[in-house]
């Protein structure tokens, strides 16, 4: 790989909606508008800020924060319940936004995706600023005036999303082989999408103590001394603006967790809930055509610390029946006293065409069952039909809003 940065323009867009649920609340709500908003899952005692509105950042809430903590931080603070089929309505929008424009583009998260240009006639940096611009009107015109979105243009996903971070809201940057450097040299370590507080002191004790360093180290720095592998070879064309982060990543483990208000020891309670959680992991494993054969319970205990147990099927399954019956062993053996976090995930993956069943097995009667409660599910609201173990559960535990990941997003429209 040559060490020179990517000469090629700049035809990867990065598009970033600003404070995407809570603006999409704002827009649904005029009265919320220019108010400090904070939008949480649910609005528990216990809950988090999943999205803060400009006005309320300006008053130091953060994604994350304890709803306890954001009132004390900004006491004027609005909560407001997440709405998934509001988010979906706006992701698949700006979705077809997109894709007018190249065919060769995907949303990277609920509120942020890209476009690649490098087939279309967008050929010139003055041609792509405008169409910024233009995207920028298209999203105000035909998903809400209030909504605005960060574009950023780079030679690689890398540069096109740190180009839309530079200036929100409502930003619209382009970094080029001219100004590379000089963008680099504004921003911390930590700026960078990837790294985070430990591996900023991984390459601080290196002696790479700025971006503008980090693009100087030497490929064989980074492979040797910083990430001791190939992990080093890709930090070092990714910085000059190749292309890296365009390979899918494997799968390791699907599952949920929940926080439990105030903590609890009721057993029956904080089994429906588990219950529950277990049929959410269910449904995402059908929904993405893969079985599992682990099952893992994880809890955190109110008085301090975890408790996790694990086992492993003989076969492979995705029912919600025979993830439950995994699972709930493991939450019996769980130690006395109160729990504040409940959490199960399957992992060990197959896909279903591995799974050769006969026609005439209790398995493929079974399998047929949870087919078409699943379509019913579809049609008629998800958690129609469940387990009458997991009632209570159901009536207690919302579906989140997959921050962060578009995978899911479909189950969550009743």
């Amino acid at each position: 790989m040559s060490p020179q940065i990517n000469p090629a323009l700049p035809q990867i867009m990065w598009l970033d909606l600003n404070s995407a649920f809570a603006t999409t609340e704002q827009q649904a709500y005029p009265g919320l508008r220019h108010r400090p908003v904070g939008v949480t899952n649910r609005t528990s005692p216990n809950c988090c800020i999943i999205t803060a509105s400009y006005e309320a950042k300006a008053q130091g809430v953060h994604t994350g924060m304890r709803r306890i903590e954001a009132l004390r931080q900004c006491p004027g603070l609005i909560l407001v319940e997440s709405h998934p089929a509001k988010y979906s309505a706006v992701y698949r929008r700006l979705f077809r936004i997109m894709h007018s424009y190249s065919p060769d583009c995907d949303m990277k998260s609920i509120d942020e995706g890209y476009i690649d240009l490098k087939s279309t006639g967008y050929d010139t940096p003055a041609k792509l600023i405008r169409l910024g611009q233009e995207l920028k009107g298209r999203v105000r015109q035909e998903i809400g005036e209030y909504l605005t979105i960060n574009v950023g243009l780079g030679s690689n996903r890398f540069l096109a999303k740190l180009a839309a971070g530079l200036h929100k809201p409502d930003g619209l940057d382009m970094i080029t082989t001219d100004n590379l450097v000089q963008v680099y040299s504004r921003l911390q370590l930590e700026d960078l999408t990837g790294i985070a507080e430990r591996l900023g002191r991984r390459l601080r004790r290196a002696g790479i103590n700025t971006p503008v360093q980090f693009l100087e180290a030497s490929e064989a720095t980074l492979r040797r001394q910083v990430f001791h592998g190939i992990t080093g070879t890709y930090w070092y064309q990714r910085l000059r603006g190749y292309e890296v982060d365009d390979q899918p990543t494997g799968l390791s483990m699907i599952g949920r967790q929940w926080v439990v208000d105030h903590g609890s020891d009721d057993e029956d309670y904080l089994s429906s809930c588990l219950h529950c959680l277990a049929e959410n992991v269910g449904l995402k494993l059908r929904y993405r055509r893969i079985k599992a054969r682990g099952v893992c319970v994880r809890l955190r205990l109110q008085a301090g610390g975890h408790y996790q147990r694990k086992v492993l099927s003989p076969g492979p399954f995705d029912s919600d029946q025979a993830i439950w019956q995994l699972a709930e062993p493991l939450f019996q053996a769980r130690p006395a006293g109160r729990i504040c976090r409940l959490g199960i995930y399957v992992y060990h993956f197959q896909s279903t065409n591995q799974d050769q069943l006969s026609l005439l097995s209790q398995t493929a009667r079974s399998a047929s069952l949870v087919k078409a409660i699943d379509r019913i599910n579809q049609t008629y609201g998800l958690a129609t039909i469940h387990s009458a173990h997991s009632s209570l559960g159901v009536k207690h535990v919302r579906r989140k809003v997959p921050f962060g990941s578009t995978k899911y997003f479909d189950l969550l429209i009743d």
